[in-house]
């Protein structure tokens, strides 16, 4: 039974370890994004999708987190947040 717990919560530990590893990139709009979005999933995903979004993609972005899938985003947060990726992960 502990090795099974050991296995089950191994690769949690190496996610949260890697999850130090990630930086964005600084300016004003940082500090929600990094608060709001890794309560949901990993900053990665952030510069893994900039290639592919826009001011608009992210706003359908954020809009879907919040609407469709229930992020605990505070809605006077998202524009900064919108502002945020657009500047430093828009294409």
């Amino acid at each position: 039974m502990k090795r099974l717990l050991l296995l089950v919560l191994l690769p949690v530990t190496a996610v949260a370890a890697d999850e130090g590893q990630i930086r964005l990139k600084e300016g004003a709009g940082r500090a929600l994004v990094e608060s709001n979005c890794a309560v949901c999933h990993s900053l990665d995903y952030i510069q893994t999708n900039s290639p592919f979004l826009d001011r608009k993609g992210w706003e359908a972005t954020l809009s879907k987190m919040v609407n469709a899938m229930g992020a605990p985003v505070p809605k006077e947060d998202v524009p900064t947040i919108v502002e945020y990726l657009s500047q430093h992960y828009g294409k």
